[in-house]
C-alpha cells in the first residue's frame, strides 16, 4: 500500500496523517482563533455531511462543520471583494460553504448550524475566510433534525 504524502497533525483523538489536499490555510484565522491558521478538514465517516475542521497546531482545537444547504437549502450569503481577493477566487464555483456546528455538552439532539459566520473555502487554492454575515434571511442557528427518511 502507498502512503500519500502528507502531515503529522495531533488532535484529541491522537496524531493523524493528513493528506496535503485537506489542508486549508485561513490568513486571518478564526472569530475567536485569530493566530490559529492552518486547519485540516477531516471527514467524520464517509457517509456523514459532518467534517471535522481541525487546527493543525492546536490538538485541542476542533470545530464540527457541515454543508449548510443540506439543513437549509436557500441559504444565501454575500462575499465581498476584499474576502473574493484574500481567498484568490477566479470563479465562484471554486467555493465551498460550511458553516460551524454547536452541540451543547449532553444534549446532541439540540444541536444547532450557525448561519451567521460561515467559512468559505476556495478549494483550489485551499485558502478560507470566515466570512460574518450581517443581512440574514433565516435565524442565525437553525437546530438540526434527525432526518425523517434516511434514504438519499
Amino acid at each position: 500500500m502507498v502512503q500519500k504524502a502528507g502531515k503529522i497533525i495531533h488532535s484529541r483523538v491522537g496524531p493523524l496523517n493528513v493528506e496535503e489536499k485537506r489542508l486549508i490555510l485561513f490568513p486571518k484565522g478564526l472569530v475567536g482563533f485569530e493566530q490559529q491558521r492552518e486547519f485540516a478538514l477531516l471527514r467524520l465517516r464517509d457517509d456523514a455531511v459532518f467534517f471535522l475542521l481541525q487546527s493543525c497546531t492546536a490538538p485541542n482545537l476542533g470545530l464540527m462543520v457541515t454543508d449548510p444547504y443540506v439543513f437549509v437549502p436557500d441559504y444565501r450569503i454575500r462575499i465581498g471583494s476584499a474576502e473574493q481577493e484574500l481567498l484568490r477566487l477566479k470563479n465562484i464555483r471554486e467555493a465551498v460553504v460550511l458553516a460551524t456546528v454547536t452541540i451543547p455538552p449532553g444534549k446532541p439532539e439540540d444541536a444547532v448550524i450557525n448561519l451567521v459566520g460561515p467559512l468559505v473555502i476556495n478549494i483550489r487554492s485551499r485558502r478560507g475566510v470566515q466570512v460574518p454575515q450581517n443581512l440574514l434571511h433565516h435565524p442565525p442557528q437553525v437546530r438540526l433534525k434527525p432526518r425523517e427518511n434516511s434514504d438519499p
